[in-house]
């Protein structure tokens, strides 16, 4: 390690170190996950394709909404299918645009030149919308008030008790320095910019404590984060190194005199933004749910509104995984849910818990789920208020840029059917 705290591999980038713990016959089972920021294209994608739907539903509940957004260079293109009775031009989609990006911290930074970074007066936005097809819709809206599935599909909601959130360690840890890391930025518009990645290596010690979720020590951190150019890259890495140590990671699992930790390993980082990415909607997948800890669905969450299961589902499913394993009923747990287009109910409920249940075996579990909680899109809208975005409760715009599950505040998060869970033991 040198005297600016983190440790540096030349050519090799941490492999001397695995070598080393090779030859003292050291026992790892590691597992890795990354997050990005907002500031990322891809989530800007997101949260502006999310923005469309806070937008839109908030003016009219019943609004269906499946969009999609890319962002190329200086250009923002929305395109897909929406059904609104709230009215938006051209223009309102400009200004939405615009917003966002200012919100995410793409708000005209005099430190970074434009060419370094987007600027907002450079943003051109192309708006591709068409109205949703009404084969579908007829089956989605039905007579008796129920909501038929947006589409079919599958998915997967997972739980854990590695933290306090019933969340995996990696993709926590690496959310913490994301989130530390990114505020600084938005704070110290002169040092930092907002397009930052970070992740977690998590030291199990060996497989049978990562299959019980017992991680031992975090092995590796590794940050990206562009700095202007008046920077040199020992400012810059002795500056992140700062605010990894006052992160808030847990003093039992993060000691960086025996971490591996790589800031900006390629060098200097100043060029960033979609300037120098393109982003696209859905490419998030795995930091916006468990961070690969678990199987994940096939459609993403942002850009669609509560009808669709890829979004509504997930919620479901981490649920209910959440409340079986804070009941004590299992160490982890996965949970599979699948839909068929226009069909309320769920065509599959499926509670796996990789061995590790308590009373209850994973069949009970399953019928127990079944059983009590009917899983139509419309009980799920109505239990999680997802036709009802506000500042008061959530915005989806919010959610995309935090990820889609983990964070407590969210109402899919909370644990208020807990009592009848702890029933089973």
């Amino acid at each position: 390690m040198d005297n600016k705290g983190w440790k540096t591999t030349p050519n090799n980038f941490g492999g001397k170190q695995r070598m080393e713990n090779k030859m003292e016959n050291k026992q790892h089972y590691l597992f890795t996950s990354e997050v990005v920021s907002p500031g990322h294209p891809d989530k800007c994608a997101d949260i502006i394709a999310d923005s469309i739907v806070d937008k839109l539903i908030i003016g009219d509940s019943k609004s269906r909404v499946a969009s999609e957004v890319f962002v190329a260079g200086r250009h923002v293109v929305i395109g897909g299918e929406v059904t609104s009775l709230t009215k938006m031009t051209t223009e309102d989609y400009d200004k939405l645009v615009h917003d966002a990006l200012a919100k995410i911290g793409y708000n005209g930074n005099p430190y970074f030149t434009r060419q370094e970074c987007l600027h907002p007066e450079d943003v051109e936005v192309q708006v591709l919308l068409n109205s949703q097809s009404p084969d579908i819709n007829q089956g989605v809206d039905q007579e008796d008030g129920e909501i038929g599935a947006g589409d079919q599909g599958i998915m997967f909601g997972y739980a854990d008790c590695e933290t306090e959130n019933f969340m995996p360690s990696a993709i926590t840890y690496a959310r913490i320095l994301m989130e530390k890391v990114y505020q600084y930025a938005l704070a110290n518009p002169d040092q930092l910019g907002v397009d930052i990645k970070t992740q977690v290596t998590v030291d199990y010690g060996c497989k049978e404590n990562f299959e019980q979720s017992k991680p031992q020590k975090i092995d590796t951190i590794v940050v990206s984060a562009p700095c202007v150019a008046s920077m040199n890259i020992d400012e810059v890495r002795e500056l992140i190194q700062g605010l990894i140590d006052d992160a808030g990671l847990p003093s039992d699992m993060y000691d960086k005199n025996s971490c591996i930790i790589h800031i900006n390993p390629t060098g200097k980082y100043v060029s960033h933004s979609s300037l120098h990415d393109s982003g696209l909607t859905g490419r998030k997948l795995i930091v916006d749910s468990f961070g690969g800890y678990a199987p994940i669905g096939g459609g993403a969450q942002s850009s669609k509104d509560y009808t669709k299961v890829d979004r509504s589902g997930l919620y479901a499913a981490r649920y209910i995984a959440k409340h079986i394993v804070a009941a004590g009923l299992a160490t982890k747990c996965v949970v599979q849910i699948s839909y068929a287009i226009g069909v309320a109910k769920p065509t599959s409920i499926a509670v796996d818990t990789y061995g590790t249940y308590k009373c209850k075996n994973d069949d009970e579990l399953s019928k127990f789920v079944e059983d009590n909680f009917p899983l139509t899109p419309n009980w799920i809208t109505n239990k999680f208020g997802l036709d009802k975005p506000s500042s008061d409760t959530f915005l989806y715009a919010n959610v995309a840029a935090r990820g889609q599950v983990g964070q407590s505040d969210y109402p899919w998060e909370q644990l208020d059917q807990l009592e009848l869970f702890k029933k089973l033991r």
